[in-house]
């Protein structure tokens, strides 16, 4: 057996520094917390990253839910073999409507917990006198350990989340405490986004004060509620703790001050919809220590420590962090933003088209309920995704592409013509299944999966004269650099069509339920992917793929790796990897381009080009201090990226379903490589 606890103490984050870009993070799947040096969120203004609480619960809508609808907004009509199907994807005169329902609804900054540090004369300690950071993420606990010294003053901070409800607890111990030269306050944001872009709607905003209320009241002498509003969207915040008052200091900031009888302090800071429920930080800290230690105890683990390749030792953290990370930012029940808990991207909401990616090493590093709980969301929004295959003219279930809890898709220049992420819920319940198979399951998710596949079949267009079914026009594939009136039979998404429809006949199969005979027929009838040169082109009208196109993502890769390839060419495949890894623009690439190159390489026999493809020196594929992969300035943590790289490991190292090779298919055979590994699954 592994020793897990090395494995995973080896890699506790470490910081000595102001890492502005890398704050760390605490979380339970529903609600995350992110914190500078001091534990908590003291000085926001030194850190690149903005340093967030957050919730799947907490979100809002500027001027109440009803504010605006898709009936405010231009649609734009695409022809469609001889029929006009609108998309939402120009305002055209309709700007503040578009803007809104693109913003609306956006997750909110549940609120800023912060030190304030004083001098003996009273006045505030700035950051450049603060000295001697020594911080530490015990993984194993899901502990953050800050130590510092303030004047001289040695400062020790915990901070740790509960398991289970949505409390932040902090130990804080210092003889500043009993001088009453630390305090500890809360501030509240305004709700509204105030910038159309989201890369500049990222940071919260301070300024609005009159856009929401903060009302307080009192429970006892350690403990009080203090309830948010803002237009019709409200939540509450409760604060307990050990010795000390909490006074009003400013419009929403509420400061907890000490009373001088110990050098000692705790407090735990609990949010909900409504009314948190008393929770003593005791009991936090022992929730976290449960929770963690449970976690790295049972699913996958890896051990890379007998390798020589001097790549081994990063490639094992890589992997540590990111299932730390994925598990507080990527395991709830919502698909989640691209940036987890830690900042709005997109104003908030999720991407479908990347929950495979958050999502897919879940059940192949036996964490499978982590990716159940989103599906889920999925049979809540059915209705609306009816409702949108309907007003688009097709039967079965549409899913949208960038959405909020709310379910309904975001207007865009881009998001509504994607198709890619159709087939996702269907492929991650077939994971799920395979993983651990009963009929309880299939029955559970049969909705998803039989409705998206009804749909998918209607939008399959038959072309009589090819005697073949063909995907778009309008279609704008993975690579999104492309056109949507041009875009036909990316690749990807055959391949992708074909695996989704074979799920549902297997489903429908193993529930003894009849087959919609059409699944069949597309499924078995689908154009093969245009090659020219002997390389696959991104899309079957686009024949510089490889010179004006060659950036984005390499997404004709996708059809054997990521799936299983059952329409293309494995030798024509493998010019196109060569041929993407001369000539791809690496700097536009994002981060799960290149685990996804590793897979299309592991599929191949690829084993040295795998590894480096998953390890290149690329901007896009770096992975910070604290395991966040980094992708630009303003998207400094972007979790698909860390979700695809445990995805890839998977496959790396047990292989795939129905491959020939489970024994590390993607690590090259001549002793480099030592891998150990225990709890891992083959990948579709």
């Amino acid at each position: 057996m592994l020793n897990r606890r090395n494995i995973v103490d080896r890699h506790n984050p470490s910081i000595t520094k102001i890492e502005s870009l890398a704050p760390l993070s605490i979380g339970n799947r529903e609600f995350g917390f992110s914190c500078d040096f001091t534990g908590l969120q003291t000085f926001p203004e030194a850190y690149e990253t903005p340093l967030g609480t957050q919730s799947n619960w907490g979100w809002h809508y500027t001027g109440g839910p009803n504010l605006y609808s898709e009936k405010d907004i231009m649609y734009q009509g695409f022809d469609t073999y001889g029929r006009q199907v609108n998309y939402p994807m120009k305002p055209e005169g309709k700007e503040v409507a578009y803007n809104w329902l693109r913003q609306n609804p956006h997750r909110l900054h549940l609120g800023r917990i912060s030190f304030r540090f004083l001098r003996e004369n009273n006045q505030f300690v700035q950051l450049d006198e603060i000295t001697g950071i020594n911080q530490k993420l015990d993984l194993w606990t899901g502990i953050v350990e800050s130590e510092f010294f303030v004047e001289g003053v040695p400062v020790q901070v915990k901070t740790a989340c509960h398991a289970d409800h949505d409390v932040v607890a902090v130990q804080v111990s210092s003889p500043l405490i009993k001088e009453k030269r630390i305090q500890v306050f809360t501030l509240f944001p305004a709700p509204d986004v105030t910038h159309n872009s989201w890369s500049k709607a990222t940071q919260p905003d301070w300024d609005n004060d009159d856009r929401h209320q903060t009302e307080y009241h009192s429970h006892t002498d350690k403990s009080v509620l203090l309830t948010r509003k803002m237009d019709q969207d409200q939540y509450d915040v409760r604060w307990d703790w050990n010795n000390g008052s909490l006074q009003q200091t400013g419009e929403h900031e509420y400061t907890l001050i000490g009373d001088g009888s110990s050098e000692f302090l705790e407090f735990a800071v609990s949010y909900a919809p409504k009314e948190p429920p008393s929770v003593k930080p005791k009991t936090v800290f022992e929730s976290s220590r449960s929770f963690w230690e449970a976690f790295w105890l049972n699913g996958g683990a890896l051990d890379f420590s007998g390798s020589t390749d001097p790549r081994a030792t990063e490639l094992e953290r890589r992997v540590v962090l990111s299932q730390y990370l994925s598990t507080i930012h990527s395991a709830g029940s919502l698909p989640p933003q691209e940036t987890g808990f830690m900042y709005n991207s997109w104003f908030g909401k999720f991407h479908l088209e990347m929950h495979w990616w958050h999502g897919a090493h879940f059940p192949l590093w036996g964490r499978k309920e982590y990716v159940e709980n989103s599906l889920e969301w999925y049979q809540s929004i059915l209705p609306l995704a009816r409702e949108l295959a309907e007003s688009q003219g097709y039967a079965g279930a549409r899913w949208p592409k960038m959405v909020g809890i709310d379910g309904k898709q975001s207007p865009s220049p881009v998001a509504p013509g994607l198709i890619w992420q159709q087939p996702h819920p269907m492929a991650l319940a077939e994971m799920c299944y395979l993983v651990h198979p009963t009929t309880e399951f299939l029955k559970r998710f049969q909705s998803i999966v039989f409705e998206a596949a009804d749909f998918m079949v209607s939008y399959a267009h038959w072309n009589e004269k090819k005697e073949v079914y063909v995907l778009g026009p309008p279609l704008i594939p993975a690579q999104e650099c492309h056109y949507i009136h041009d875009s036909l039979n990316p690749p990807y998404e055959l391949e992708y069509w074909k695996y989704g429809l074979e799920i549902a006949i297997s489903w429908a199969n193993r529930l003894n339920l009849p087959v919609n005979p059409m699944w069949s027929r597309v499924a078995n009838s689908l154009a093969k992917p245009r090659y020219e040169d002997g390389v696959y082109l991104a899309h079957e009208n686009c024949l510089n793929t490889f010179t004006e196109k060659n950036h984005d993502h390499p997404s004709m890769l996708g059809a054997l790796g990521i799936l299983p390839g059952t329409l293309v060419d494995p030798e024509i495949m493998r010019n196109t990897l060569y041929k993407v890894k001369k000539v791809w623009n690496w700097e536009s690439a994002w981060g799960w381009d290149f685990p996804m190159c590793a897979m299309t390489a592991t599929r191949l026999g690829e084993r040295e080009l795998a590894l480096d493809f998953l390890l290149m020196d690329a901007t896009k594929n770096t992975y910070l201090v604290n395991g966040h992969n980094y992708q630009r300035s303003g998207l400094t943590a972007y979790l698909p990226g860390n979700g695809g790289l445990l995805t890839a490991v998977a496959m790396m190292v047990c292989g795939w379903k129905d491959g020939s090779d489970h024994h590390c298919p993607g690590f090259p055979q001549d002793g480099s490589w030592s891998v150990k590994w225990e709890g891992l699954h083959s990948l579709l």
